[in-house]
């Protein structure tokens, strides 16, 4: 299930506003069929408990939506508030809140067991530079036909790598091998 909320909006013949928000269940207006609520005004004064139609009366006289809050709470709370505008304020912060996380992306450097110097340090440069953009890496040592009978070779390959990238990454997971790969995981270190 994505954060996204989608809001749709039905008007009626009466002049009726009703907007379904499809990601969570939240009654409003005449969705709400408690016989007590707990009614808070759209200024936060609360307003005490009364049945679920004088509310509904109250927030059509002040142009609002009736917004069932807390369903658990007894008798549950209910809101009077712009419902469209909330849904917005709600789209609105958790976009935000999307823009400032970093998405760390695991990143694959592939090797054979029989790899040449020049491909092993353009691997280590290669994998150096994603550990700098804050990347994580998985190292895969590829052992082909009869090279699975020698894991040591790999494990051999995996420690040189290790030392290579230590300046700019840690191992977060050690060497294991996945049907004919020995693959370690390598994290960047912690930026000062």
């Amino acid at each position: 299930m994505s954060g996204t909320v989608s809001v749709s909006a039905h008007f009626y013949y009466l002049g009726v506003l009703t907007i379904s928000n499809n990601s969570k269940e939240v009654q409003i207006n005449e969705e709400i069929r408690d016989k007590e609520v707990r009614v808070i005004d759209n200024d936060g004064t609360q307003l005490g408990i009364m049945s679920a139609k004088e509310a509904l009366a109250i927030a059509e006289e002040k142009e609002f939506d009736l917004v069932k809050i807390s369903p658990q709470a007894v008798p549950p709370v209910c809101k009077i508030m712009d419902y469209g505008k909330y849904v917005f304020e709600q789209n609105k912060r958790e976009k935000e809140a999307r823009k400032n996380q970093k998405v760390v992306e695991i990143k694959e450097i592939r090797m054979f067991s029989t790899i040449d110097t020049n491909d092993f340090n353009t691997k280590v440069n290669q994998a150096i530079k994603f550990l700098k953009a804050g990347d994580k890496i998985k190292v895969s040592v590829r052992f082909r036909k009869r090279a699975i009978a020698h894991p040591h070779l790999g494990e051999e390959l995996l420690e040189k790598f290790k030392e290579a990238c230590a300046e700019a990454g840690t191992v977060e997971k050690p060497s294991k091998m996945e049907g004919r790969a020995l693959v370690m995981f390598v994290s960047p270190k912690a930026s000062k």
